[in-house]
């Protein structure tokens, strides 16, 4: 699978939208009502993104859409920030990006509308056996950054560091 370079920047938040597309069908009735029905299960999730990039971002980031994408036409790597959290997802360009606009000297933007082949949603099954956990999952982590440290160089940095700075101010 192609990745989304590292060397490039992420979306800016600016004008940043999810957009699923509908997977429902509704008939209208004669009497006024209507009827729904889901067509499909798995539909794509249409993204609208902006970068802001510097001169040789910006040359390097055309020359990835034409050469490595062959001109957007290929399914990517996108790291993305959704409600799920930062994670990449695979998508795909459904145009050519608009840009690069110039934004000051040496700066440029592009925007685009990227393809999801996925909806950013949870894992089937939480919101039925566990919603007290996706509701409750900010306090959790903060419990756990704060009560359960990764290490104990975490746990005694402050320790650690007056050490250093006592024994050795020069360094």
């Amino acid at each position: 699978m192609i990745t989304y370079p590292k060397e490039l920047p992420r979306p800016l938040m600016d004008g940043y939208d999810f957009q699923a597309v509908s997977p429902m069908v509704r008939s209208e009735l004669q009497s006024g009502r209507a009827r729904q029905r889901r067509a499909f299960t798995s539909v794509p999730t249409n993204a609208t993104v902006k970068w802001l990039m510097n001169q040789s971002q910006a040359q390097y980031f055309e020359a990835w859409w034409e050469e490595i994408l062959v001109s957007g036409t290929q399914w990517f790597d996108c790291p993305l920030s959704a409600p799920t959290g930062f994670q990449a997802y695979t998508a795909r360009f459904t145009d050519i990006y608009q840009g690069p606009t110039p934004v000051t000297r040496g700066w440029w933007q592009f925007s685009a509308t990227l393809e999801l082949r996925k909806r950013p949603l949870l894992e089937p099954g939480w919101v039925i056996d566990a919603p007290e956990y996706i509701v409750g999952a900010p306090l959790f982590d903060l419990a756990m950054t704060r009560e359960w440290p990764d290490s104990d160089y975490q746990t005694y940095m402050d320790v650690f560091d007056r050490a250093v700075n006592d024994k050795l101010p020069e360094a």
